[in-house]
Formats: structure tokens, sequence, C-alpha cells
């Protein structure tokens, strides 16, 4: 993997081991998040209602500049090989931005190419690395030469499989810029928990096989 540091935004936070209201709060927003349910009166999805806040609070956010050249939206596939009709957050939360008219098009061409156990499965030690992910995806070349490239994701922890995923794509558009934006970060240690709506921009790095971020995790 040549690809050794991506710059990577994210909106909310989330603490799986905190015990204030906020911290269970944000226990729900993972929920409803992972399930894209629905969350508003007006019945619209948590992927729908996540963009619209972000269109709305864009000039606030300190990773507008993702979206100022449209970036083609290619969403991080799951762990799973895909199948028809399962619920896929990411292309749901990429469809829903191009639609509130932050970034040109949706790409599905950041396939798995093979299964790989889940990243929250069982202690960190256990995790996928970078590499792994890596050699379980695959890039079907329908993009022409993009020039901006925004992989979307809802969660993150350390960024195994973002810095993976941006590697794949580099290896099949060597010309595009390529950046991540997730939605909401996973905050492990609960004294480094804020509040829910954190927005943060940042850097994943890759190093002697493990994946660290500035955006404390």
């Amino acid at each position: 993997m040549n690809v050794s540091e991506i710059e990577f935004g994210t909106l909310w936070t989330y603490s799986p081991w905190g015990t204030t209201e906020e911290e269970f709060r944000s226990k729900t927003m993972k929920s409803n998040l992972k399930t894209d349910a629905i969350v508003t009166e007006d019945r619209i999805s948590m992927s729908e209602y996540v963009a619209r806040g972000i269109k709305k609070d864009l000039e606030k956010l300190p990773f507008a500049h993702f979206f100022a050249i449209n970036p083609v939206l290619v969403p991080m596939p799951s762990s799973s090989l895909t199948k028809t009709d399962t619920l896929w957050v990411p292309l749901n939360l990429a469809n829903a931005l191009v639609k509130n008219g932050l970034g040109i098009k949706v790409s599905q061409c950041l396939q798995r190419s093979k299964p790989i156990r889940k990243s929250h499965a069982g202690p960190a030690s256990e995790r996928p690395k970078a590499l792994e992910h890596y050699e379980s995806m695959s890039v079907q070349k329908e993009l022409s030469d993009p020039a901006e490239i925004l992989l979307i994701d809802d969660f993150i922890t350390r960024g195994a499989t973002s810095i993976a995923a941006a590697n794949r794509l580099a290896d099949a558009y060597p010309n595009a810029n390529i950046r991540v934006l997730v939605v909401m970060k996973t905050i492990t240690n609960p004294a480094n928990f804020k509040k829910i709506y954190d927005p943060c921009i940042g850097k994943i790095e890759y190093s002697n096989g493990e994946c660290f971020n500035d955006c404390i995790e």
C-alpha cells in the first residue's frame, strides 16, 4: 500500500463506555445511524437527516472544502459481500448527500471481493489490519479519471478500513485526490468524550502495519 496518509472529517462522536446522559444519547444515535432509522417527526431517515444537517451548516464545518470541487462519492463497502436489498448505510448516506447537492454523483466502484470479519467483533487486537482490508477489496473501473473522490462511511475508530479503501482507489485512479468523510467517530476513552456534535478534521496515518488518526480516540 503506497498511500500512508489521508485527510478525513467526522461530524459526531460516540462513546461506547461512558455513563453520562450525553454519552447514552450518543449510543442511541449510533444505533439509529447503524440501522438508518426514521428519526424526525417529518419521517426522514438518519442518512437524510445527516445530509440536510451538513448542507445547512456546511460553511461552518471544518471539512467544507471536501465538497468544493464536486467530488464523486464512493460508499465504503461493508465487511461482507454485497447482497441485493441489504441495508448499506454508507450508500444511503452518499445518495442523500448528492440529493442535497453535495457531490456530483455516487459510484459503487469499490467492493468487497471477499468477506472479512467485522472490525467491532472481538478485542481491538483482533480487528482486521489495513492490509487485510486492502486485500479483501477491489475496484471496478467505471469512472473516467475523477479529480476528487470522497469516501463515505458511517463509523470510524482508528481508520484501517479507510486507509485500505483509499489505497485501492489510488491504485485504480492515481490522479484523484482522495479524502474520507465519516459521520461518527468512536471515542473509546470516556475521558476524551466532549459532546456528540463535535465536527473534526484530521489525518489517518498508516505506519508499520498500524493506523492512527489525530482526532482523539
